[in-house]
């Protein structure tokens, strides 16, 4: 029964994962065709077409390989430039595609302004970002109604363990030895139930600001007032001490920093947009750090997945594992039903997120690789009118391609690694 409920949900995830895909496109379609650009494809999926209808000048449809989808915006190159002497096998390339878009092109086209590379600057970028932008609308709103309905667990400044001994890492135990120091918190005589009030003079408001100020002080001296039955109390003062923590930008990482060996009473609390919109400013922090180590914590995963090492829960997945983590959540006895209908709702918000993250990266095929060479015509213009020089004309994104497919190919593989290590070697969270 757990199987087949695991198998249920995980399908029904993959299925929420390709309508944020499809409304994604959506996000571009919109704008362009308020632009007045000419969209001849909108299409769920790659490879043969599965199922398709025409309603005026688009083809709908859905696709054999539900891995993406795409939106097709005719007049995406421009028109190519004379060139002078014997053309390059890159500009051959770029040429040939170019040609292949403009055989759909007709004159009428060209004279309504229906191509995307004839329309202004912030119009390109509208399209280009409609469709990261309908992620991070669907991630807020599925956060929001996690944080507005049911609350988030949150720190406070209450003390909820107090650690007595510092253990070493790689220590397969939890009990403390006589040979183990004692934690700076348990030689200031801090007790389970203490708020804390200041931290070396400094007033708490939150938990989050007193982490920050202990990771700070590494090991110099701690002075700590907190109430206690009512009433402010002096704690005796210690030195904390530099331990390896967390990384708050990347969890899986360990760094040195200042120590004190608490940990702090956890609540549920729910809130509005705004703390809505603050927490996934940090979960895009943590997402545009996860984007930059993507290469190498993909490299990690083949590692593990041929030494046969357990796979790191702070490692990259793909849209297979996130669906059969999803499916596990809903299938586990560890949890209730409100707390695995949150962990489903903030699972696919994450996803949400970090699609739209990842989008936005500046790299062709990319979104944010078309927003940049937007911006990259609009700045050559700039300069060519300040320098009274003629209009340089569009920016021939065609040359671009070998990049795009360079790119594309590095996805591509990537994605295969990581869907095959989701279903070799799946990441064990219960």
């Amino acid at each position: 029964m757990g199987t087949l409920i695991t198998v249920v949900f995980a399908v029904l995830f993959f299925g929420l994962i390709m309508v944020s895909v499809a409304l994604h496109e959506v996000g571009h379609m919109v704008p362009a065709k308020l632009f007045g650009v000419r969209v001849p494809q909108y299409f769920v999926g790659f490879g043969p077409t599965a199922w398709s209808t025409r309603r005026g000048e688009t083809e709908y449809g859905l696709k054999w390989f539900p891995l993406g989808g795409f939106v097709r915006l005719l007049g995406m190159y421009p028109p190519g430039s004379p060139r002078q002497g014997k053309a390059s096998r890159l500009a051959d390339f770029a040429d040939q595609a170019r040609a292949q878009e403009w055989e759909a092109i007709t004159p009428s086209d060209v004279a309504d302004q229906r191509l995307f590379y004839q329309k202004k600057t912030w119009q390109k970028m509208v399209v280009m970002f409609g469709g990261p932008a309908m992620n991070i609308l669907i991630a807020f709103l599925l956060f929001w109604s996690v944080t507005g309905l049911y609350g988030v667990y949150r720190p406070q400044t209450t003390i909820a363990v107090v650690q007595e001994c510092v253990i070493p890492l790689d220590a397969q135990r939890t009990e403390c030895l006589d040979t183990d120091a004692r934690t700076p918190a348990f030689q200031a005589g801090l007790r389970v139930g203490d708020r804390v009030v200041s931290f070396n003079g400094i007033a708490i408001d939150s938990y989050a600001q007193l982490s920050a100020l202990i990771r700070a002080n590494l090991d110099g001296p701690a002075a700590l007032t907190v109430e206690r039955g009512g009433q402010m109390v002096e704690l005796t003062p210690v030195h904390t001490i530099i331990n390896g923590v967390a990384d708050n930008w990347d969890p899986g990482r360990r760094i040195a920093a200042g120590w004190l060996g608490v940990g702090p009473e956890q609540v549920l609390t729910t809130g509005g947009p705004a703390v809505v919109v603050s927490d996934m400013m940090t979960l895009t922090g943590q997402s545009l750090v996860a984007l930059v180590q993507f290469p190498a914590k993909v490299w990690n995963v083949v590692v593990d997945l041929v030494t046969g090492a357990p796979r790191d829960i702070y490692g990259p997945m793909s849209i297979v594992g996130a669906s059969r983590v999803a499916g596990e959540i809903i299938a586990s006895d560890a949890v209730t039903w409100q707390s695995k209908a949150v962990m489903f709702a903030s699972l696919l918000a994450s996803v949400n997120l970090f699609l739209a993250v990842f989008n936005l990266v500046p790299l062709p095929p990319l979104d944010g690789g078309h927003m940049a060479g937007a911006l990259w015509e609009w700045l050559r213009r700039q300069v060519a009118r300040l320098r009274k020089q003629p209009d340089p004309g569009p920016f021939d994104t065609a040359r671009l391609l070998p990049w795009a497919y360079g790119v594309g190919a590095l996805l591509l593989l990537s994605g295969v690694v990581l869907i095959v290590a989701d279903i070799i070697s799946p990441m064990q969270l219960f």
